[in-house]
């Protein structure tokens, strides 16, 4: 490619260049081009290292004239991309000759130019700044004050992606400019509103959108004028302009309610009408209004006058639109192997060992697509929680007149109905509770329906009630109930309808979860029925058939350790295990099937114990060695694998206990885990810390050769200044560490001043730290004191108070227990080290429920009675007075 050197704006490019250029992007954006595009690819690439490169692919979309549009725009996208790269480092001519090529095409005739080159300067706005560009705001004035429609449409259209990629820049001080610029723009795009175009009345709104979030004192002061324009544009006859103005609303009532609360009347009236707009994605965007009101603090009695007129539109909704794309779904059977589309990716939650803050939401509709069916179910869902039982007289007989319609055509408003009985069932349940009996005989016929989607939703609308048919299961009509759901659901599990199995096994997997131990007289049956839909099933619901295992594994626990289950259980699992290749995604949800199994057999699951241990060390090393190598490991690296296996090995160690002493020693475990301990994957890192603490706790002994490695990579997950990012990983590392303590004793005392110095500064700011950390922080602090109390009862008076208030939130259990020992033993090494903080101790020790250990108990009595021998002259009243009434009430057990 020849070149002229670009040492003025003047530079010009060679025609030769600009052919050869033009003829590599024809080839590489024709679609019946045989040419190999990966080869094209390449030779731009190699042309993007050339200095003049990017003043050529300017030339093209600015200047080549005689170009076709494609190519001009093709040149324009590699142009953007390239400057996201090179741009910083050009030479300041080369960044003057594209910037001033830009400014004159914002008006050019053809719309993708002008979309191109709108996405170019945002591009720069980013990297450079509007200082970076002084001429770039008085162009796009111009260009808006043209009354050129393309002049004003191409730079609007610039505008409007500046103000969504970076909206911060327009409100920031620019020196030499009076006002932000955001300023100047404001009162322009408020004039658009009224524009005879569309495309200008849509850019306009939308980029003020952007800024309710950012509320800059711009658009504060002017709030008014836009309120005024959104009620004109309400009513616009371009959809998506009303789409925008209902976007609007959404987001002032989520950030700014205030703003709407004096016409609140008007937009709710508004925000009803467009919640049966004929254009779905209008009615889509309005619906979001009545959940994010609800999650305000504004009054709920605003809206209680709306709900007759509103719930009967919602429930109009959410029948299903005859283009949706779950009908289509709806027809496959089960015989048609999935497309590799239709594979969700598989993520795994590597183990967490302690309380856990986040909740599984698992009331997910069946498919992710978001619509207005969902959205107005899920508002309904939020209606009934807010008004409860108000909303059924309402609800109750539009939904009964929709059950009534029998024949064939009316199968989806069929659907609706059940689907709202489904989405009201927590918010309403009092009001439902004395009819459940009759709603859940009413819905277990439908289960059999002859449409498939009615079969499905009423597996999930069963299962939104399973606690409650769970709870009733104690009498003899009430067990029958439940009896006839669970055989209902398990036939359709084995349903030939694809999304009925996938919504069968997900409302099974709920029911598991409530019943827990009540399924034990029904595991033959549940398993029999699982393990055919093992067998009968395509590989994405396969998934689900694990997790629905892993589940039953989980609930019944050691009822499932028995030959008959196990006969039934076992086979097909083991077949697919060894059909299955270590490199095999398809393993991940198998692995953790495995892992719940092995939980729930105990030593049961010894006979199948040696291989499965034996494959977890193989897919690690295998994975190790890919992370290096790839090519000589004969697999890529997915760090998947070696957190799957990690936590397999773990739910080996929980059911083996000792057992698994045998299958490590003889294995290279220890080594690989002390790498994984050091991964640079902060998953792959917590699930290694997980396994440390459970290896801990039943064969310390085989860790041994390596102790003072694994004890110093685990102190230093807890010193890092970036512990937030990391905190699960901390959170594991912290509780190995106690575990380790506990069952090495004093060979643990080289670390142990170390790590005290680690965890007081997180006790000391525990507000900022998730509850599991602070908790595991406090154990592990505990049971290093009770091994090594000369050690750390001298630093007492820096962490007893924080200490103390993290011990008093932490539940009655054995670790607890171990805390408290070490309290106990550091008081009797250092008992003045307490007295600033015996206020915050007595706190402390009244936390208890009840200590079960006998000797603890009397341990914890002598440390009081010490303190009350030791503080005399009226001190331990003084003491005990500034504790509340419940607290003195506990501690009178303890006779002080």
């Amino acid at each position: 490619m020849a070149t002229t050197a670009a040492s003025t704006t003047s530079w010009q490019p060679q025609e030769g260049g600009v052919k050869e250029i033009c003829a590599l992007l024809e080839l590489q954006i024709s679609p019946s081009s045989t040419a190999d595009k990966s080869q094209i690819w390449q030779q731009l690439e190699t042309y993007s290292q050339h200095p003049d490169f990017n003043n050529y692919l300017a030339f093209i979309l600015a200047r080549a004239e005689g170009t076709s549009v494609e190519i001009r725009q093709a040149a324009g996208l590699l142009l953007k991309n390239n400057l996201r790269k090179a741009y910083k480092s050009m030479t300041s001519e080369s960044q003057q000759y594209i910037r001033s090529g830009l400014l004159p095409c914002l008006g050019a005739p053809d719309k993708h130019i002008r979309s191109t080159v709108g996405t170019i300067i945002t591009e720069i706005v980013q990297l450079g700044g509007i200082l970076g560009w002084p001429e770039l705001l008085q162009a796009l004035v111009t260009c808006l004050e043209s009354n050129d429609l393309n002049h004003m449409e191409g730079a609007m259209d610039a505008l409007s992606k500046i103000c969504e990629d970076a909206p911060q820049l327009l409100d920031a001080d620019v020196p030499g400019l009076p006002d932000r610029p955001i300023q100047i723009f404001l009162p322009r795009l408020y004039q658009f509103f009224q524009s005879p175009h569309t495309s200008l009345r849509k850019l306009a709104l939308g980029s003020i959108n952007q800024y309710i979030m950012l509320m800059p004192a711009a658009l504060y002061a002017s709030m008014n004028q836009y309120l005024q324009g959104l009620f004109v544009l309400a009513h616009d006859p371009a959809p998506e302009v009303r789409k925008l103005v209902c976007a609007a609303f959404v987001q002032l009532i989520e950030v700014r309610p205030s703003f709407l609360e004096p016409h609140l009347k008007q937009v709710m009236e508004y925000i009803l009408q467009v919640s049966k707009d004929k254009d779905e994605e209008v009615a889509l965007e309005a619906c979001e209004f009545w959940s994010a009101y609800c999650d305000t603090q504004l009054s709920p009695e605003n809206l209680r006058e709306f709900l007759p007129r509103l719930i009967p539109v919602l429930l109009s909704n959410m029948v299903y639109a005859d283009d949706d794309e779950s009908l289509a779904e709806a027809e496959e059977d089960d015989s048609l192997p999935d497309r590799e589309q239709d594979l969700k990716p598989h993520f795994h939650a590597s183990r967490l060992h302690g309380s856990e803050d986040a909740e599984d939401d698992d009331d997910d509709d069946i498919v992710n697509v978001w619509n207005l069916r969902k959205c107005s179910a899920a508002a309904l869902d939020v209606l009934s929680n807010v008004f409860g039982d108000d909303i059924l007289p309402t609800m109750m007989p539009v939904v009964q007149s929709k059950l009534a319609a029998t024949g064939d055509e009316f199968w989806k408003e069929r659907e609706a109905a059940v689907l709202a009985i489904g989405a009201v069932a927590e918010g309403c349940i009092n009001g439902l509770y004395p009819h459940l009996p009759q709603m859940v005989e009413f819905l277990i016929p439908l289960l059999d329906d002859n449409f498939p989607l009615i079969r499905s939703i009423s597996c999930w609308t069963l299962s939104r009630f399973s606690k409650y048919i769970v709870q009733e299961s104690g009498h003899k009509k009430g067990y029958e109930q439940f009896d006839k759901v669970l055989l209902g659901i398990l036939r359709r599990v084995l349903d030939n309808n694809k999304r009925v199995q996938e919504a069968a096994c997900s409302a099974f997997a709920t029911l598991e979860e409530e019943a827990a131990e009540e399924l034990a007289p029904r595991l033959e049956v549940i398993l029999q029925h699982l393990m055919c839909a093992f067998g009968k099933y395509q590989r994405r619901n396969l998934r689900i058939v694990y997790d629905a295992i892993g589940t039953l594994a989980d609930a019944v626990g050691v009822e499932l350790n028995q030959p008959k289950y196990l006969e039934i259980l076992m086979p097909p699992l083991i077949a697919k295990w060894q059909q299955l290749s270590n490199t095999d995604k398809d393993l991940f949800p198998l692995l953790e099937c495995f892992t719940s199994i092995a939980q729930a057999l105990s030593t049961g699951f010894a006979q199948f114990a040696q291989p499965v241990f034996q494959r977890c060390i193989e897919i690690i090393h295998t994975q190790q060695l890919a992370k290096v190598d790839s090519a000589s490991a004969g697999a890529l690296y997915d760090k998947e694998f070696i957190v799957c296996s990690l936590d397999l090995l773990s739910g080996l160690s929980e059911g083996l206990g000792s057992g698994i002493e045998s299958l490590v020693a003889q294995s290279s475990l220890r080594d690989l885990l002390l790498q994984c301990c050091m991964d640079g994957a902060s998953d792959v890192r917590q699930s290694a810390f997980a396994l440390l603490g459970d290896l801990s706790r039943v064969c310390a002994v085989s860790l041994h050769p390596r102790l003072p490695e694994f004890l110093d990579v685990a102190a230093k997950q807890l010193n890092t200044p970036n512990l937030k990012e990391t905190l699960s990983v901390a959170n594991n590392a912290c509780w190995a560490i106690g575990e380790l303590a506990v069952k090495i004793q004093k060979e643990i005392s080289p670390v142990v001043v170390n790590v005290i110095s680690y965890l007081v500064p997180i006790l000391q700011h525990s507000e900022e730290l998730n509850k599991s950390l602070v908790e595991n922080t406090a154990i592990t602090l505990g049971r290093l004191a009770w091994v090594c109390p000369e050690l750390v009862s001298p630093h007492m008076e820096h962490f007893m108070q924080p200490w103390c208030i993290a011990l008093s939130m932490i539940r009655d259990d054995i670790e607890k227990e171990d805390a408290f020992r070490g309290l106990c033993a550091m008081v009797r090494a250092n008992p003045s080290g307490a007295l600033s903080s015996l206020v915050f101790m007595c706190k402390a020790i009244a936390s208890w429920h009840e200590i079960k250990s006998e000797d603890l108990h009397n341990e914890v009595c002598q440390v009081l009675h010490g303190y009350k021998q030791m503080l005399r002259n009226g001190a331990w009243d003084q003491c005990m007075s500034a504790l509340e009434p419940p607290v003195k009430e506990k501690l009178s057990k303890y006779q002080v």
